[in-house]
Parts: structure tokens; sequence; C-alpha cells
């Protein structure tokens, strides 16, 4: 079984609610990348999404934005994203998914990129501007290597459209809880109940809710409604703030731990 898929298997059967955490790939450089993802299997995070820089995120805050600037600055290439992956499945079965743009699996030919990830350990993908519609070549191509192919459903999805997208996606789904861009905010949507619901009523594919939560109160609030809960920008910020201290993993691991205890 794929290992996003085990994860939320042993989540449900606990009875308890997965934690994602998205951060940049190598920002500040890859060796934190390495070392973050470790801190976070330590303290008990469920997936570990690893976005790889890209030059034009449209669907990116300014927060992540400057993180992706930051692993381009820092010399991140999608050959050593992959080989950080490697490093980090030496030490750990943490479930790691690449948030990627279409246009660096077409540079690097769509085949060649979907077998060199499942090489590498990656789980699944999350690509942010591939339409299920589009999707023919690439699901059959996960489907050949047992990654994921995870989708994403908005707030102005309409009702069918929710079920021709979740149908065709695997490990869980991304319920995107704003409209707009990634980004910090300073309450919940309250559209999460509401659209979980419809998305329910289409799969048992687990619900993993994100955009705009930073705090255990809010993280709590999400869990209620969802199997797991998301946490990108908040997290990200405490790695620009603290970008080559000495201090950046135990910070981050800290902040994410006390993050962590919202729905725990």
């Amino acid at each position: 079984m794929n290992r996003i898929e085990e994860r939320f298997r042993r989540l449900k059967e606990k009875g308890q609610k997965g934690f994602v955490v998205y951060i940049g790939a190598g920002d500040p450089n890859l060796d934190a990348t390495h070392d973050l993802a470790l801190a976070f299997d330590d303290i008990g995070v469920d997936v570990l999404e690893l976005g790889v820089p890209f030059s034009d995120p449209l669907a990116d805050g300014l927060v992540n934005q400057l993180a992706a600037q930051r692993g381009l600055d820092s010399g991140t290439t999608m050959t050593n994203v992959l080989e950080t992956v490697t490093k980090i499945r030496e030490k750990s079965k943490m479930p790691i998914v690449l948030y990627v743009y279409f246009n660096l699996l077409h540079k690097r030919g769509l085949q060649k990129f979907v077998l060199d990830a499942a090489k590498a350990g990656v789980d699944g993908l999350l690509v942010l501007d591939l339409p299920p519609e589009e999707s023919e070549d690439y699901e059959q191509l996960m489907a050949e290597v047992d990654m994921c192919p995870i989708y994403l459903v908005a707030p102005t999805t309409p009702p069918d459209r929710v079920g021709l997208i979740v149908k065709r996606g695997k490990g869980f789904i991304y319920y995107v809880s704003r409209e707009g861009v990634t980004g910090m905010q300073r309450t919940v949507s309250n559209t999460v109940g509401e659209m979980t619901a419809i998305i329910r009523q289409n799969t048992d594919v687990p619900i993993a809710v994100g955009f705009g939560i930073s705090n255990p109160e809010q993280a709590a609030q999400v869990a209620q409604n969802s199997d797991a809960v998301v946490v990108g920008s908040a997290i990200v910020n405490q790695i620009a703030e603290k970008g080559q201290s000495m201090e950046l993993v135990s910070h981050v691991k800290a902040f994410t731990a006390e993050l962590i205890t919202g729905i725990r």
C-alpha cells in the first residue's frame, strides 16, 4: 500500500486527524530541507509536502513565492530535490508529496518525471495547474508506480465538478478553504463544513484542508470537518525569519509541534 494511504488508514483506526506540513524545497538550502523533514517526522507530522521551486508559482501568496525564490537562489533543481528525498528515505518513512507546477513535469518528460520521483521515494504529486480532464496519461503512469495523484477542490468548485475531481484523486483530496492564493489568515473560512460534506458525498478518500491555517486553535477548528489539516505559510514564515540561523531546525520543530497540539 502507498505510504500516504497507509498513514491515513492508521489514523482512521486510531480515531486521529492527520497533520500535513508544506515547506519550500531548498529554502534556505537542501541540507536544511533534509534536516527539517527528519524533525517533522520526529514530532509526528503525517505527510510532508515539498514545494519544488518554480519561477512563476501562480497558486502561491507572497510568503511561499519568496520561499520559491530562495529555493531557486540556493541552486535547487528538480534533480537535487529528488536526491534530497532519497536521502530523507534513508532515515524516514514519512509520506512525501511534491507540490509542483506542470511545466517542470513537461520539461523533464512526464514519464521520466514520474519514474524518477517514484524511484526517489516520493509517494504522491500535487500538480497545481493540471486539470483532471487533461490527466489521463499522467494518472496511468502514476498508477503503474503506485503514486497518488492528489487534486484540489476550491470553495468556488461547482458540486458536479467536485464529483469529477474527487473520483480521480488518491491519497487525499486537498480542499483549498479560501479563494485566491496561499497565505496566513486571521480566521478560518466558513465554507469548510459545507464543502467537505459535498466532497464526502462523492468519495471515501480522506480530505485535507489547507490555506490560511496558522495557529493551534485554527487547526483544531478545521479538524472538526476534515481528516487532516495542512499548514504551509505559517511554517514557511518561520523558516524565512530564522534563515541561516543554527536554531532554524529546532525553532521550526518547536513551532510545528505546538500547531500539532491543536489536533491531538
